[in-house]
């Protein structure tokens, strides 16, 4: 079974958004443990908001698009994982593990953990 992790961050606390090396280093550790589990097919952090972003919203058949930062959200989504995994507990044992970085370093993180729809 497929899970996305998604985590969310408040893009206007400091280093959120720009990790530091030491950051970087234990999160690298970790995503090489996922690597070798064999549970990872995919995962990326996301640039903060006010990088090239843009939210593109239909409402009663009108587009809006509106460029970034995004002030009016609190949180956004900073980066996702994709793992195949065998079980919901093992998706959300990864994400709570991958929570444990943010910790070490101090960070207030929220991770989504959903299933992927998949056709038969």
């Amino acid at each position: 079974m497929r899970y996305m992790l998604m985590h969310k961050l408040d893009e206007d606390v400091p280093g959120n958004f720009d990790p530091s090396p030491e950051f970087i280093k234990t999160m690298g550790a970790f995503m090489e443990e996922v690597v070798q589990a064999g549970v990872l097919l995919a995962a990326e952090g996301l640039c903060s908001s006010k990088q090239e972003a843009a939210r593109i919203t239909v409402e009663k058949g009108k587009t809006t698009v509106t460029d970034g930062p995004f002030t009016e959200t609190k949180e956004l989504i900073a980066g996702f994982a994709l793992v195949d995994v065998r079980s919901r507990e093992e998706a959300v044992e990864w994400g709570k593990r991958f929570t444990d970085v943010f910790v070490q370093h101090g960070i207030d993180v929220e991770v989504d953990v959903r299933r992927v729809h998949e056709q038969p």
